[in-house]
Order: C-alpha cells, then sequence, then structure tokens
C-alpha cells in the first residue's frame, strides 16, 4: 500500500509496508470568531446562505461560513493506489486544540507554506480535504447548515458542545509526532 503525503517526496520502507509520501494536506480554516458574535440574519430575513451562492458572498460572510470545528486542519494521507484519503488525529501545528482554532491564522502560510487556502473558485477542487459537516461543502452539495453551526444556533461554541470539533478529542499536534512515517497508528477516518 503506498501513501502520499505532504513531506516532500521521500520513501519510508517498513517490514509490511511501503509507503510514499510526496505532499502535504493541510487545510487550513480554524478562524477566530469575536466573543461579541452575532448571527448574520434576523428572524425576519433569510440567512445570507440560502439566499446567495457561495460564489456570490463577500469576504465577511465565506469566512463567516467556518464553524470552527478545526477538522480541516487534521492531517491527511493519501493512499497512491485507491486516492483515498485517510484523515489522521495529528493536527497542523497551528491548531490549536482547545479552541478549535488557528493560533495565526492571517499569516499561517508564513508558518506553513502548504497549508491550503480556499476560495469560492478553488473549494470544488478541494472538497475531498473537508469534513463531511463542513459549511462550505454541505452549501456545496446543496445542503442547509446544520443547528448546531454558530451562524444558525448563535453560540460560537455550539460546533463544540455538538461534540463536531477537536476539543476535547484525543488529537496530538504534529509537533508532537512530526513524522508522517508514525501518523499510520492514527488513522481515524477513510475515505
Amino acid at each position: 500500500m503506498n501513501f502520499f503525503h505532504p513531506r516532500g517526496g521521500r520513501k519510508i520502507v517498513s517490514v509490511a509496508q511501503d509507503y510514499f509520501f510526496t505532499r502535504r494536506i493541510t487545510v487550513g480554516f480554524a478562524l477566530s470568531i469575536p466573543s461579541n458574535f452575532q448571527p448574520m440574519s434576523t428572524p425576519d430575513q433569510e440567512p445570507f446562505w440560502r439566499t446567495k451562492s457561495l460564489e456570490a458572498m463577500t469576504r465577511n460572510e465565506w469566512e463567516a461560513l467556518c464553524d470552527g470545528c478545526g477538522r480541516c486542519c487534521l492531517n491527511k494521507l493519501i493512499d497512491d493506489n485507491t486516492d483515498e484519503i485517510h484523515t489522521v488525529a495529528v493536527s497542523c501545528k497551528l491548531l490549536d486544540l482547545q479552541s478549535g482554532r488557528c493560533q495565526n491564522y492571517k499569516h499561517r502560510r508564513k508558518f506553513v507554506p502548504d497549508c491550503i487556502i480556499f476560495t469560492p473558485k478553488t473549494l470544488h477542487e478541494h472538497l475531498p480535504w473537508l469534513p463531511d459537516s463542513c459549511a462550505y461543502r454541505l452549501l456545496h452539495e446543496g445542503y442547509d447548515l446544520p443547528e448546531w453551526h454558530p451562524l444558525v444556533s448563535g453560540d460560537p461554541d455550539s460546533v463544540h458542545k455538538a461534540g463536531f470539533s477537536v476539543q476535547d478529542k484525543q488529537i496530538v499536534s504534529e509537533e508532537e509526532v512530526p513524522e508522517p512515517s508514525d501518523w499510520f497508528d492514527y488513522i481515524i477516518r477513510v475515505g
């Protein structure tokens, strides 16, 4: 079984399997939601995510779609033979595992140069890296936001309370497990 992964084209040979890593997959959307967060619609108006396409959203609306789960910032391995994506319980080094937010969102590419930055124009290329519950993915696929999404609930912690975030999960930082060859013990989702 061969796997692609970020840390540049090196071949790692183990007793049972032969792994090949070619690229890093780190997705960064862990935003900082302000403490005075308010939903972006009122009861008498339809919320923006129901009336606008992803492409028509303003930058603030686009950024507000991130629920702050941090799951997109978990590293991935790609099976070279099947293209299956294996999510591992090893996060990007910038992810704060308690808040589910990037510790340096504005300058993350300086510290993690291969962090994927999504835009409405490139989203379709990167959908496989996003969790099934991701607002960007849900809206792209024609679904509405779930009731626990902060824009729906009005509570920036609702994603954590609902259990859809990295908070209080057994996730480690890539600083603790820096070698991708060690990440196979941390696979938590296939496909």
